[in-house]
């Protein structure tokens, strides 16, 4: 008992927890909201796959340390003053734009909303994915060039800035509309977000990938050229032969039929996908 006692007095009674005033719980607030906002910036642009590439040397930094490999650590502490200046110039674009939609956003309104808002059990409906896939093939029969981008969960806002907004409900004869020959909308690819085509006319990136057949033009290595940076699935319809390809992970498929397209329409609406984990892809690649 007496042992109990000189423990509590030697350890216990010294414990004492700070005075909590109404400053330090705004500042916890405050804190809260930034990071959670950061975090949220970071998954919906491509600095999330920067994040986890910086993990991986990180957890290198930590494997070099713990083993004493100098020769690494020097060349880590030399060049990681480099990195940070190389990474602000090249997210230039994207640390922008967060600023910006940051002094947009109505604060109070954002903090004490729910993430990820309401109905977040499927992307789209069902009439979406018969919309999109009866569109895509009477455009093929008629030869009329597509290039349609279903955002998931990286989100294009980069690239949905470079077309005009639209923001309308997805529907077959809209989208063979857009893009008839010779209309104002035909030129570049829609990105459709949900069940709204949010834009058209958008620019995006061309693949350099020597996998890709020379045959192919721009419509393709544009559709391949995001699907290598984002998570999108992009539908693409030749104008010279009127086939359906897909383009997904950098892969792209060829010719495929209503029911292929329709299967991964339906994948992509109830679940995200792992590029590692979706074999079958890959597995149907005829570039």
């Amino acid at each position: 008992m007496e042992r109990f006692s000189s423990f509590i007095k030697k350890y216990v009674m010294v414990l004492s927890f700070p005075q909590i005033t109404p400053i330090d719980i705004i500042e916890i607030i405050i804190l809260t909201f930034l990071i959670y906002q950061i975090i949220k910036w970071i998954k919906n642009t491509r600095a999330w796959m920067l994040s986890r590439g910086i993990l991986v040397v990180a957890a290198f930094y930590i494997i070099a340390a713990v083993f004493r490999m100098n020769t690494i650590l020097y060349i880590a502490n030399k060049t990681i003053n480099v990195g940070i200046i190389a990474v602000i110039i090249v997210f230039q674009p994207e640390f922008r734009t967060a600023l910006e939609q940051l002094g947009r956003k109505n604060i109070v309104t954002s903090f004490f909303s729910a993430p990820g808002g309401k109905n977040q059990e499927v992307r789209f409906t069902d009439f979406t994915i018969d919309e999109i896939v009866r569109a895509s093939f009477e455009m093929g029969k008629v030869k009329t060039g597509a290039l349609i981008v279903v955002e998931q969960n990286v989100a294009l806002g980069e690239y949905e800035r470079t077309g005009i907004e639209l923001d309308a409900l997805v529907s077959g004869q809209l989208l063979i509309n857009i893009f008839e020959h010779n209309t104002p909308l035909h030129d570049g690819a829609i990105i459709i977000r949900g069940d709204r085509i949010v834009s058209a006319t958008c620019y995006l990136p061309l693949s350099d990938s020597m996998r890709l057949s020379k045959a192919l033009g721009t419509r393709h290595r544009a559709g391949v050229g995001l699907s290598e940076v984002a998570d999108a699935l992009v539908i693409i319809v030749s104008e010279e032969t009127g086939a359906v390809s897909l383009a997904f992970g950098g892969e792209l498929i060829r010719n495929i039929d209503a029911d292929y397209l329709r299967a991964k329409l339906a994948y992509i609406q109830k679940r995200s996908i792992d590029v590692k984990k979706l074999k079958l892809w890959k597995g149907r690649e005829n570039s």
